[in-house]
């Protein structure tokens, strides 16, 4: 099923973010997450793709079980850096004959220690967006950053890409994590004014391990971090247990006031752990 679909006919929207094992090895490990999060009311899952398409096999495995074995529409992410447009083909073919319908189109991270050429084929996530659109067959979706993108220089010119994105044919919307909602809302109303009206899902990140959400909000340019969620880091820091219970509360309230606020999807990235996402879920089951 196409997710564009899923958008159409249901609101609001779950999903669910996984990634694959660093090696082979742990393939099975990652299957049986899988597994688990299946069993939760989710609409669509989504794959990550390392960088540069490190564990690329991975993904299309994942992805692959999720929809054929599990009935659970997947979301394979596929990305521009190190792939050149041959390769984004050969992942193209791949992908349709492994019964993978929809795709997140991403500019991609430099992988560590990479010596070769960073964009080979497409620089953009547009121009990706545009060649699956080309090749046919797949509901496209993209990543938006509401508190903008790194490399950005501001985010009007951040959002003026996104615009050439959706233009490009992207489908639906994916939000970089953020702590507070208020930014969330603001950035909807800016990317209506830029005549930007495909369907956005929240992406929230529960909390378990302090250093975890330090390390994530580094790599995404700074997320914002209101003084309620950084006193709660504070206060439980030393007490594991406390944190992980504090921040799946805390992410439970942020999805409980977007619902009230009319979101049209959440998007829960779940690192791998089903025991939270599974508490978060109890918790909101009755919003969807």
């Amino acid at each position: 099923m196409y997710i564009k679909d899923i958008f159409a006919n249901k609101k609001p929207v779950l999903s669910f973010e996984v990634f694959p094992p660093k090696k082979e090895s742990g393939l099975e490990s990652v299957l049986n997450t899988v597994d688990a999060l299946s069993k939760m009311p989710v609409d669509y899952m989504s794959v990550t793709y390392g960088a540069g398409g490190g564990n690329s096999k991975s993904t299309a495995i994942i992805a692959s079980h999720l929809k054929n074995n599990l009935s659970v529409p997947s979301l394979a992410h596929l990305t521009c850096v190190a792939n050149s447009e041959e390769d984004v083909k050969n992942r193209l073919v791949e992908y349709k004959a492994l019964g993978i319908q929809n795709i997140l189109a991403l500019r991609g991270d430099k992988p560590r220690d990479y010596d070769g050429e960073i964009f080979p084929g497409y620089r953009y996530a547009s121009e990706l967006t545009a060649a699956i659109k080309e090749y046919g067959g797949f509901c496209v979706g993209g990543a938006c950053y509401p508190e903008c993108h790194p490399d950005s220089a501001s985010l009007e010119d951040d959002i003026d890409n996104l615009k050439r994105k959706v233009d490009a044919g992207c489908d639906f919307l994916v939000t970089q994590m953020f702590f507070d909602n208020n930014v969330f809302y603001n950035f909807l109303d800016i990317i209506a004014k830029k005549g930007i009206n495909v369907p956005v899902t929240a992406g929230i990140m529960p909390l378990t391990r302090a250093s975890q959400i330090e390390t994530m909000c580094v790599l995404s340019g700074g997320t914002a971090m209101p003084a309620k969620f950084t006193k709660l880091i504070a206060k439980y820091r030393d007490n594991p247990d406390a944190l992980k219970q504090a921040g799946i509360a805390y992410a439970v309230e942020q999805i409980t006031d977007l619902l009230a606020n009319n979101a049209a999807g959440i998007h829960i990235y779940t690192m791998n752990k089903p025991e939270v996402a599974e508490k978060i879920v109890n918790s909101i089951n009755y919003l969807f």
